[in-house]
């Protein structure tokens, strides 16, 4: 097994040769991400949508970082807005989607045979379809053959090909659809907010900056020989939960598990009295121990609040190490991007610092390889 070599965080040379793909670059391209999609989304005619009717509900097909985009649009409108946002992980739309409905198929290829098989299907059913692609690509034809608006996807800084390094370029045209619809308020001033967000967070965790002052950096030393449980507090933190898992096991290829509070309390609190939350002091190499990652907001819940707290106490209590970060800036998605932006440098330093390569996900191409008719 390779280990885990924190002095590697702070070698420029050995951070750039075991970078190949950019991976950093690629995150630090973030704050740019936002405007420029935003800026795409309002060129492509995203004002279309408010002409007509509001749909009755807004699914979200998508896989991967895609789905997370739909999940970020969720979480960012709020439990309070009048319509259901629904993300489908699947082969198949719910029975219920119709045409009273408005489907966003997104893809940052344009070629994920799920997200094309759905947007066929909500053709078929006579559902609105509006696609988040890259221009020329499958699903972009899908839209235009139906007479649906297609919203490109704004390119990462170097032309990066993973598309989990395109979060921000496939969330952002969607919060403009929202905000179109009158269910978020995401216009020029937040959208700002958010890239100034995100570039204090570039400059913060460069690649130059030592470990010790670097968050990004810390945040990987800290989870580098555990298995990390994160647990948001609030919508918007789980998500962020779901992207520290998904960056983890892609950036890292390292497995952690995602929950939010209070479930979280009601099940995954129970692995504090198992056999991974004992350190092995008789161990004659590092012993693999569970984490507890708390991602806190100030939208939480009294009773979650007190149930946080509590459940920290109980982790501290049996040994097993915590590490709390909170969400920073008035604004839902500002909130989301103080921890996003801090996640992805995290796992990707993390993955430098056992020798990982960032980039590649051999598996999940050979998966796709395999499984394709």
């Amino acid at each position: 097994m390779t280990s885990f070599e924190p002095e590697r965080l702070d070698d420029a040379a050995l951070l750039g040769e075991g970078d190949p793909s950019g991976m950093l670059p690629a995150v630090a391209s973030s704050a740019a991400q936002v405007r420029t999609a935003h800026r795409a989304a309002l060129e492509a005619g995203v004002s279309r949508l408010s002409r007509g009717d509001r749909p009755r509900a807004i699914v979200v097909a998508g896989m991967g970082t895609s789905a997370l985009a739909g999940d970020v649009l969720a979480a960012v409108c709020g439990g309070g807005v009048p319509i259901p946002i629904v993300t489908v992980r699947s082969y198949r739309l719910p029975g219920w989607v119709g045409a009273a409905d408005l489907v966003i198929a997104v893809s940052s290829s344009g070629a994920t045979e799920e997200t094309q098989a759905l947007a066929l299907e909500a053709v078929r059913r006579g559902c609105r379809l509006l696609a988040v692609c890259r221009p020329g690509s499958p699903l972009a034809a899908i839209a235009e053959q139906a007479s649906g608006l297609h919203l490109p996807v704004a390119t990462v800084a170097g032309g990066h090909p993973a598309p989990r390094a395109s979060l921000w370029a496939l969330a952002v045209p969607m919060l403009a659809v929202a905000a179109e619809l009158g269910l978020t308020d995401v216009g020029p001033q937040i959208v700002e907010a958010v890239a100034a967000r995100l570039e204090d967070l570039a400059h913060r965790c460069r690649p130059s900056s030592e470990s010790f002052i670097n968050p990004g950096k810390t945040l990987a030393m800290e989870l580098a020989g555990t298995i990390p449980m994160v647990w948001g507090t609030s919508p918007v933190t789980a998500v962020a939960a779901s992207r520290l898992a998904s960056q983890l096991a892609k950036n890292a290829k390292y497995p952690a598990i995602s929950g939010e509070m209070p479930a979280a309390g009601h099940d995954q609190v129970s692995v504090f009295d198992g056999p991974l939350a004992e350190r092995d002091i008789f161990a004659d190499g590092p012993s693999t121990t569970l984490r507890l990652v708390v991602l806190r907001d100030l939208d939480e819940h009294p009773q979650v609040s007190k149930k946080r707290v509590t459940a920290v106490r109980l982790a501290e209590a049996r040994g097993v190490p915590v590490t709390e970060v909170s969400a920073e800036g008035e604004h839902p998605l500002e909130r989301l991007a103080s921890l996003v932006g801090l996640i992805d440098y995290g796992t990707v330093y993390l993955a430098l610092g056992y020798g990982v390569d960032p980039a590649p996900v051999a598996a999940v191409t050979e998966l796709k390889a395999r499984a394709t008719p």
